[in-house]
């Protein structure tokens, strides 16, 4: 067992030193950051249970990093330690109770802590003499980092210069370099236009951009940097507690998160990390977890620090995003609008919290560029609720034998051609109606929750009436006898009832909802929102023209096409009106808000992000409506101010793109 121990430890260190080295050198990982966890945490058990094999430039006893030779090697005055992990509750628990053993204080005392965000970019350490930046570093192996000093200055411009008072006369500043994903997405847009190499991810884009060798290249690239804390100072002369300690940095002038929050107790620390991971998809950038810091700086020095990393500090990691996974066939769906849309079928992994064992691929062109086949080992992620997708084939680890997956010409459900549209991009079944896929999409879009909310009407039952062509069209729904239900499978009394009296609910609903309802191509939840409260009414709406459509500031050409397409097929006006004039469809007509011309908001296009004390943001748009704003769902260039609330979402991150004004709830009391 020893010997195999030992050669194990062996090839776990050569294999995280490679990742190691793509990660921090390359900028190139080839693995999620779960598998590299899961592959140090193997090896720190291991070298646990058998330290004789322990070897002195294991990743367990150095830090990660690597210093490429294309830059000035620099010195830190202070070593940047790395940050131990962990990974559930009991591993933040654990933390506490190892600082009070070293401490030897009451199990049961009360510490403070400093939380913030750990975000997922590069980390720097910039000097600074007689408050003037002198040099700035990457973090490379944690003694000798690289001099990209250039490139910083560009970064920070003005904050090159500490102000106010209390400035020592030389510190090390720490910080993280990165990039917000809505500037990503925009880089990625050019770079594709320029037929250049997109970026995969922020923390990629934000490493790449500041190690280049020439910064007029780092210049154009969107970074942000934020100071998380310090190394060296002489003297030293700090506030005795890291929460002073980073209101000092900010009086400074430098840039800090507003996330970062001061907590009493190791359970404060828990309730942060919910806090942060529950609003997670709504903050634009990369996050992988929270950091626990202990408050009192003096603790801090008398816990002091490990090989690798300070006592006093944890990264509570946050459920892996992207994991390692097979696939095991690659199908084709057909969607309600026809589209037909390629699905790998993987090996059931976690990823984002959830069981994953689909994983879209959305088209020939994106099958073609992943050359993805049935066999092969891939990186899927999971995002919030976006659905998983594969980022990433691991080619090294490509079986024999596999093909190239070959996309259908023929809809696998009815026959019919599969046509193209939208440059050869977009697949569609030809069959319409004909196919019974598209009609059993259709309906089960129609009675979902955010739709008309039929509840009783499932997938299986659906498919049941269609397949019996007892429903050939969503207004044949509101047709359904108790003996139609009946001849159902798994269908009694009680639940024939229940079903016929939601159906009977859900006669009266909402404009907003009807649309949506419509499954008109292109045409979410909040595209339907902006119709129904443009139009009076469905007539005005079906005559609509386009030039009309695209003055919504929501709907741009393509949806706008979309609509005028779907209100000029006579099929579809036929059902709509049958609904609406035979079946007893209806909404109400919303009253006329009464606006105040007088109103700092009167005229003004607004949009809301963020959460506000003691209202929703639809009573916030109400009032807004009442002060004269036209409240829409989207920033644009005609966006005249964006409100922001507490926990702000990527349209923040836009607004700034776009140079619109953005209010605070200040602000937005004080106007309103």
């Amino acid at each position: 067992m020893t010997s195999s121990a030992e050669e194990k430890i062996h090839a776990l260190v050569a294999e995280l030193k490679q990742h190691n080295y793509r990660y921090y050198v390359l900028d190139d990982p080839d693995v999620p950051d779960a598998e590299y966890d899961r592959l140090m945490q193997e090896l720190t058990a291991l070298e646990g249970q058998f330290p004789q094999f322990r070897l002195t430039h294991s990743p367990t006893q150095t830090v990660g990093g690597l210093v490429s030779e294309a830059f000035r090697p620099v010195e830190h005055l202070q070593a940047m330690y790395s940050i131990n992990d962990g990974f559930d509750a009991q591993s933040a628990l654990d933390f506490d109770r190892r600082i009070k053993d070293r401490l030897k204080l009451d199990k049961n005392q009360p510490l403070s802590y400093f939380c913030e965000p750990k975000l997922d970019g590069l980390a720097v350490n910039i000097l600074f003499e007689q408050g003037w930046m002198v040099r700035a570093a990457t973090r490379g192996d944690g003694k000798v980092g690289e001099d990209i000093s250039q490139n910083v200055r560009q970064l920070i411009g003005d904050q090159a210069r500490l102000e106010g008072d209390n400035i020592p006369d030389r510190i090390e500043l720490r910080g993280e370099v990165f990039m917000r994903r809505p500037r990503l997405e925009e880089l990625n847009r050019q770079r594709h236009k320029d037929h250049l190499k997109t970026f995969a991810n922020p923390r990629n884009a934000a490493a790449g951009g500041l190690r280049q060798i020439d910064p007029k290249i780092s210049a154009q690239r969107p970074l942000e940097l934020y100071i998380y804390g310090v190394g060296a100072c002489e003297p030293d002369s700090l506030p005795e507690s890291h929460t002073e300690l980073f209101e000092q940095i900010k009086r400074w002038n430098m840039p800090v998160t507003d996330l970062a929050q001061s907590v009493q107790c190791i359970e404060g620390c828990l309730a942060y990390y919910e806090q942060i991971l529950k609003d997670r998809e709504q903050i634009d950038f990369d996050m992988d977890g929270v950091v626990y810091k202990l408050d009192n700086r003096s603790f801090q020095q008398q816990l002091g620090t490990t090989a690798k990393a300070p006592r006093w500090v944890l990264a509570h990691k946050f459920p892996a995003q992207e994991e390692l996974t097979t696939v095991e066939q690659i199908d084709v769906q057909v969607g309600r609008t026809g589209a037909i849309t390629p699905v790998a079928r993987l090996k059931p992994v976690h990823v984002g919290g959830v069981i994953v064992s689909n994983a879209t691929l959305h088209n020939k062109d994106e099958i073609e560029r992943l050359d993805v086949r049935a066999g092969d080992t891939v990186v899927v992620r999971r995002a919030g609720d976006v659905i998983p997708n594969i980022v990433k084939v691991l080619l090294d680890r490509r079986p024999d034998g596999t093909r190239p997956f070959n996309f259908p010409t023929q809809c696998p459900i009815c026959g019919s051609h599969i046509a193209y549209s939208e440059g050869g991009v977009i697949a569609r079944c030809s069959g319409g109606l004909v196919c019974d896929a598209q009609r059993k999409g259709m309906i089960r879009h129609f009675v979902s929750r955010k739709a008309m909310d039929i509840d009783g009407l499932g997938s299986k039952l659906v498919n049941q009436l269609v397949e019996e062509k007892i429903i050939n069209t969503v207004a044949d729904i509101y047709r359904l006898s108790a003996e139609d239900l009946l001849s159902m499978e798994r269908m009694a009394d009680k639940s024939v009832k229940n079903l016929l009296a939601a159906i009977d609910n859900s006669r009266e609903t909402t404009f907003a909802r009807f649309l949506y309802a419509l499954g008109i191509p292109l045409v979410g939840e909040t595209t339907a929102a902006s119709l129904a409260d443009d139009f009076n009414s469905l007539e005005t709406l079906e005559n609509a023209k386009l030039e009309q459509l695209t003055e919504i500031d929501d709907i741009g050409p393509l949806v706008a096409q979309s609509v005028v397409d779907f209100f000029g097929e006579t099929e579809n006006l036929q059902v709509i009106n049958e609904m609406v004039k035979n079946l007893g469809i209806h909404w109400p007509v919303p009253e006329k808000i009464a606006h105040d011309r007088s109103s700092f908001f009167h005229g003004k296009i607004v949009v809301i992000t963020g959460t506000f004390t003691g209202m929703t943001r639809s009573e916030l748009k109400t009032l807004l409506e009442r002060a004269g704003a036209k409240v829409t769902g989207s920033v644009s260039k005609k966006t005249d101010f964006v409100v922001a609330g507490a926990s702000p979402g990527s349209k923040v991150g836009k607004a700034d793109m776009l140079g619109i004004d953005l209010l605070d709830e200040a602000q937005l009391r004080e106007h309103l």
